[in-house]
């Protein structure tokens, strides 16, 4: 990867997360990815999408929402409300790192972690720069979604069906600015090749570009 990387130990209310914390040089932001069920910080498919937004001059936290003995309850990978408490936790532990100093933040979800980085998001507002979904579950953010400020792009492979409806319904309930990407080609996983490049490059693109906005609000504000 580019830059330094390192692993991380996010301790917090009794817990402690293994993380993959990635920071190019003059990085333009950072992004915490949240792991749909049954993934973990070594997942193949967000490891490579972090490898692209680093090649792009992105950070990136790539961790485990759960320990070791609570992923090994099923109901517990589906507890959008934990997923979403332990994503806050990993974003404050963030913000207290000398490298993420100034940094614009942003999150990637993929499946019920989109959920998780959502819910998260409202409740941060302005301090997130911006979301983005990836054959995500938004649907499951529940009355949060109304409140999520930060600018949020949810891309769905064009043949995951039922997703796509799941997908039409949050973006109708989100207020925030927003944008549905279909991925043509693609089912949920993205396993079609070039689809995964194509939701990563899309995903880059997003976060470059809200995170050079915000970097350039916070320096209006300091002149």
């Amino acid at each position: 990867m580019v830059g330094s990387e390192r692993s991380v130990h996010i301790s917090a209310e009794g817990v402690s997360l293994e993380g993959i914390w990635a920071i190019p040089e003059n990085a333009l932001g950072l992004v915490l990815f949240a792991h749909g069920s049954g993934s973990s910080r070594l997942s193949p498919r967000n490891n490579y999408v972090a490898q692209i937004l680093l090649d792009g001059g992105i950070g990136t936290l790539l961790f485990d929402l759960l320990s070791e003995e609570e992923d090994r309850v099923y109901a517990t990978r589906f507890d959008i409300g934990l997923l979403s408490e332990r994503l806050a936790l990993a974003t404050r532990w963030t913000q207290r790192q000398p490298g993420a100093a100034g940094l614009p933040l942003g999150y990637f979800g993929a499946s019920t972690g989109a959920a998780a980085a959502l819910r998260a998001a409202a409740q941060f507002g302005d301090a997130i720069a911006a979301v983005v979904s990836r054959g995500g579950r938004p649907d499951l953010t529940g009355p949060a979604i109304t409140q999520v400020t930060a600018p949020t792009l949810l891309i769905v492979g064009g043949l995951d069906d039922v997703v796509i409806g799941l997908n039409e319904q949050a973006f109708a309930a989100l207020r925030a600015e927003k944008e549905l990407a279909i991925v043509p080609g693609a089912t949920h996983l993205f396993e079609e090749r070039g689809t995964l490049e194509a939701a990563a490059r899309l995903a880059l693109e997003w976060f470059q570009r809200h995170f050079k906005a915000a970097a350039g609000a916070a320096d209006g504000i300091g002149r």
